[in-house]
């Protein structure tokens, strides 16, 4: 391929500048790549663009001075299309007694699907490793129906839980995730975007949250591993984000039902009207 300076000239630069001026809040550019690089005053509109708009673009992996410079920039938010979620962990803590549910909530029918079976969806295709930690054995046999690997357990505490699945990847992920299974109206789209973060910014410890209120799951970097192996009887990751609050990171969701998780009947009976009322909004 050959730079032909025309065209970055008489198109590619007019049409940079016209977007910057533009009314709209983002800009799209679908590549910058070698030719790009090679034409000065493109890569300096580039950058003016960019301190001007918000600019989704596509980078190509080629090791030039521009593109190094375009994806070390401490704004910019960087996503390798080869291994988008990287080298994460996910730990799905399904230990719960449901003493105040009156049983195993976690094979309770939510709209034909096992309740536990939501947070196995909405996990699914994200994680390099993804293991249950659970007492029961009607949930471990699920699992394993669906290729997710189980620990099977009777461990009273909830360190408990933390502990057994962190040690089954603590050695071969970089970052692992911590979600509750009776939490069924999580979005698939929020473990992801969760993911992307922790990919992005790997000291931090990343949380869900709507509005002010934290909630779960919550993804915690390589560093925090050996606190979690050897949290305080009955205390979970919240002890560790406690002790390290400047390295808490939020990510927004669009409401709170999507945090909520199922303790008693009339929850799961409150989750459940909000999960077919959003069903019957997104049909019409």
């Amino acid at each position: 391929m050959r730079l032909l300076p025309d065209g970055f000239f008489s198109l590619g630069i007019p049409a940079l500048r016209q977007c910057a001026a533009s009314d709209s809040e983002w800009v799209s550019i679908d590549e910058i790549g070698y030719l790009e690089s090679g034409c000065p005053a493109y890569c300096e509109a580039v950058r003016e663009l960019m301190e001007r708009k918000r600019l989704i673009a596509v980078v190509r992996k080629q090791d030039t001075p521009f593109l190094r410079e375009l994806c070390s920039r401490e704004d910019v938010f960087l996503v390798d299309m080869d291994a988008p979620f990287g080298n994460l962990g996910c730990v799905i803590m399904a230990s719960g007694m449901g003493k105040r549910f009156g049983g195993n909530k976690l094979l309770a029918d939510f709209h034909g699907v096992p309740l536990i079976g939501r947070m196995l969806d909405a996990t699914e295709g994200i994680f390099a490793h993804r293991v249950v930690v659970t007492r029961h054995e009607d949930v471990a046999a699920l699992a394993r129906e669906r290729g997710i690997d189980v620990i099977l357990h009777q461990y009273p505490y909830r360190s408990d839980t933390v502990r057994l699945g962190l040690e089954t990847m603590a050695g071969e992920v970089d970052g692992c995730a911590f979600c509750p299974g009776d939490q069924p109206l999580l979005r698939w789209e929020t473990a992801a975007a969760l993911a992307l973060c922790a990919v992005h910014d790997k000291q931090a410890i990343w949380r869900t949250a709507c509005g002010e209120t934290p909630g779960s799951p919550v993804l915690f970097p390589k560093w925090t591993f050996p606190e979690l192996l050897r949290l305080p009887e009955g205390k979970g990751g919240s002890f560790v984000v406690k002790k390290y609050p400047g390295a808490v990171k939020n990510l927004p969701v669009r409401d709170g039902y999507e945090l909520m998780d199922v303790d008693s009947p009339e929850d799961f009976i409150k989750l459940l009207e909000w999960d077919a009322a959003i069903a019957q909004r997104d049909w019409f």
